[in-house]
């Protein structure tokens, strides 16, 4: 009998999730070959040329950053190659068809969904723990609808309301992530300056507040305010989405949005400066009991409920 591998072993229950994770299994796929051509003793640019690929295509499957995953006629190439044991490969295979399912989110419209961004929910759906830090919005994940919407009005002021519906519906569907029963773990800092800045209007505003008190309750999200008078906080001028996933021998990625386009990091000394940089801000934040304390006082002072 085989001795089975742990390394592919522990990717079996993969196999069994009810939901799809493509972004997740192709990255997966991609790291299992990336170590079985290590395990040969195989560079990356010889595995190439012997099978005809470009070196660039070969980086690509490897790292999962293609659009789709690579073809099964291409992965088989690849484990024939390196002499890849038959349990070793019948997993692999079974997570790249499974890595062929779509996503929830791969079913909306493209110019919802542009490649980067794409690439972010997918990301964020198979993340074992998510941080972030915003300076001028709620966090996407905690979003109000109607806090959604008025974002997406003042940035796409032109749009149709089918479109702003639209997007409205996306970013809620995105946001049943944290009600999962597998649900990451969500780390979120968000600058005071958020909390004043009025979207929508101040019975939205108020509705959003009183959000994020509700899901500041919940275990697996830590909810951190940085306050308005500590001047000298290492903020930066952009948001940050800093994305684990859970011993998985993946990197940790770090997201950064532009207005039309995104940078994905995945460079260990670039996220990890990243990393004490989020660090810092949740040590110059406030306490979570008592960022729950600002919410609601500002909820109270400035956003009063109506009579």
């Amino acid at each position: 009998m085989v001795a089975e591998s742990p390394r592919v072993a522990r990717l079996e229950s993969y196999l069994e999730r009810s939901e799809p994770a493509p972004t997740l299994l192709k990255m997966l796929v991609g790291v299992q070959l990336a170590g079985f051509r290590e395990d040969a003793g195989f560079a990356q640019d010889q595995a190439a040329r012997l099978l005809g690929f470009s070196g660039a295509k070969l980086s690509r499957i490897e790292s999962g950053k293609g659009r789709k995953p690579p073809t099964e006629t291409d992965v088989r190439a690849l484990l024939r190659l390196y002499g890849t044991e038959s349990y070793e490969s019948s997993v692999l295979l079974k997570l790249l068809h499974r890595a062929n399912e779509p996503g929830w989110w791969q079913r909306y419209d493209k110019r919802l969904m542009p490649e980067w961004f794409e690439r972010l929910v997918g990301l964020q759906e198979a993340a074992a723990a998510i941080r972030t830090f915003e300076i001028q919005y709620v966090p996407g994940l905690l979003q109000t609808a109607a806090y959604t919407r008025a974002v997406v009005e003042r940035g796409l002021p032109n749009s149709l309301a089918a479109e702003v519906d639209r997007r409205v519906e996306l970013r809620t569907r995105r946001a049943q992530l944290l009600d999962r029963a597998d649900a990451p773990q969500l780390w979120a800092v968000i600058d005071e300056s958020v909390l004043w800045r009025v979207l929508g209007s101040r019975q939205a505003m108020r509705e959003q507040l009183d959000h994020l008190i509700d899901m500041a309750q919940r275990p697996h999200v830590v909810l951190q305010i940085v306050p308005l008078d500590v001047t000298n906080a290492s903020a930066p001028a952009i948001p940050i989405t800093y994305l684990r996933f859970g011993g998985l021998d993946l990197p940790d990625i770090v997201y950064l949005e532009h207005i039309r386009s995104a940078h994905f990091l995945e460079d260990r000394d670039e996220t990890e400066e990243y990393r004490l940089t989020l660090d810092r801000l949740a040590d110059e934040a406030l306490k979570p009991r008592d960022s729950v304390d600002l919410l609601r006082s500002t909820m109270e002072q400035r956003y009063p409920a109506e009579p």
